[in-house]
């Protein structure tokens, strides 16, 4: 009953921090209800040239399945490397190196964590060199495997340091380390958030001013930001120098506190008009007004403690179940890592539905903020932002009639066809309709 009692909990704080109205009435205005409904039957809104959509149709086609080969293929290697005894001889390779535990925990994550970066690495090779070809990416290959390089250090650095702090915590709590691994989670999840535009995210792009770049870009969406009363002064606007590496658009918010930031990519101010770009920009600024970066926040913590109390019990499952043909006798022995590991990527690929529900419906409201925050500012909202999907979607040949099922399991926006005619049809401020945000 306590087993019980605790999921029925869990699940309810997830669903009530996923469900509660953001600031300023979250609940659908008439107004947006209409918009959407029209949204819905029209097809007119985003659509490509013959050409154009026979290539998206393609792309689409190829980078869906690319994605769920690489997630089973992830899978697969996993299981192999415990079938085949693999992990139980990285671990005695890590012992036999060293007499200190924390120097084998070490020798062994790197060992693991190279051999599945390895067997991975062809799959992205193909992905980068599908990018290439499509003209979606324009990186060369010394600096793609440099990205790679970067990756793999932070994720031996940072996945060394997590395997050491959940060994220490499973020697003094046996039964209940997952529970106690969910604090420093919290905590260092936050730090993290905090530090990425700080310090990791300059590792693999270069940033400048905005203001430097084009102040008169950066005086209008101040003028944005003013208007939704928000805190994002001009020393807080970056120019991301994008086009070293990619032809993609895109513009976001990152941090919080000191470090919160709005980034434009230099690609997106290339093509698009300061009326689009400005409405992008207030999509993003929405995000932190409607309180979704709190809201965000509350429900992954909420979700991987749940996470964290299944995957123990699955972790805890295969252990007594193959423990013995893996080779892997306890918990504490350093092998055990990779049945962690796999127990971690089932969870998260069928929990990944759950996130994109959520996050679907944060990028709605901050669609319809957007459109109603650069009133006054942008003469014509409606006319900008739909063309600022047209513009999104026909840069990266985005299929106007995406698959349903990945749509569903993948999609973490609301498709761009639906966005563009909601674009199209919300107009608020017209006679005897309704704004969500803001007051006539």
């Amino acid at each position: 009953m306590r087993l019980r009692s605790f999921l029925l909990s869990v699940v309810a704080v997830v669903a009530m921090a996923g469900l509660a109205p953001s600031p300023a009435h979250a609940v659908a205005t008439p107004t947006e209800a209409a918009a959407m409904a029209a949204a819905n039957s029209d097809h007119t809104a985003y659509t490509l040239p013959p050409d154009k959509l026979a290539k998206s149709v393609g792309i689409s086609r190829f980078y869906d399945s690319l994605y769920f080969i690489r997630t089973v293929w992830g899978m697969v290697v996993l299981f192999l490397i415990l079938q085949l005894g693999i992990a139980a001889r990285m671990r005695a390779i890590a012992v036999n190196w060293s007499a200190n535990r924390w120097a084998q925990g070490s020798a062994f994550m790197f060992q693991f964590l190279l051999l599945i970066t390895l067997l991975g690495l062809p799959l992205r090779m193909i992905g980068h060199q599908a990018s290439v070809r499509y003209g979606f990416s324009v990186q060369h290959w010394p600096s793609w495997f440099g990205d790679q390089a970067k990756d793999f250090m932070l994720l031996f650095g940072l996945g060394t340091m997590s395997a050491m702090l959940v060994f220490l915590l499973m020697r003094r709590f046996p039964r209940r380390w997952w529970l106690w691994l969910w604090p420093p989670t919290v905590f260092f999840g936050l730090l993290g958030t905090f530090l990425q535009p700080l310090l990791i995210d300059p590792l693999y792009s270069k940033f400048e001013p905005l203001g430097k770049a084009n102040p008169a870009l950066a005086e209008q969406i101040e003028k944005v930001a003013s208007h939704g009363k928000i805190d994002l002064p001009r020393e807080r606007m970056f120019l991301m120098i994008a086009s070293a590496k990619t032809t993609g658009l895109n513009a976001y918010v990152t941090g919080f506190g000191s470090s919160k930031r709005l980034v434009v990519w230099d690609t997106l101010l290339a093509k698009a008009t300061p009326d689009e770009i400005s409405l992008i920009a207030g999509h993003e600024m929405g995000h932190y007004v409607l309180g979704h970066l709190v809201r965000g926040v509350l429900i992954s913590f909420v979700g991987i403690l749940l996470a964290y109390f299944v995957g123990f019990h699955i972790f805890q499952f295969l252990l007594s179940r193959f423990g013995t043909r893996w080779k892997i006798p306890s918990q504490e022995n350093w092998a055990a890592i990779v049945v962690m590991y796999l127990a971690v990527v089932l969870i998260s690929f069928f929990a990944e539905p759950i996130g994109n529900s959520i996050s679907r419906s944060m990028e709605h409201d901050a669609d319809v903020f957007g459109q109603e925050v650069v009133h006054g500012i942008v003469a014509d909202p409606q006319t900008a932002g739909q063309a600022s999907f047209q513009l999104l979607g026909e840069s990266q040949f985005v299929n106007p009639s995406p698959s349903a099922l990945v749509e569903f399991w993948t999609g973490s926006h609301p498709p761009i066809w639906l966005r563009a005619a909601f674009a199209k049809h919300y107009d608020p401020w017209a006679p005897g309709e309704e704004p969500k945000y803001f007051k006539k």
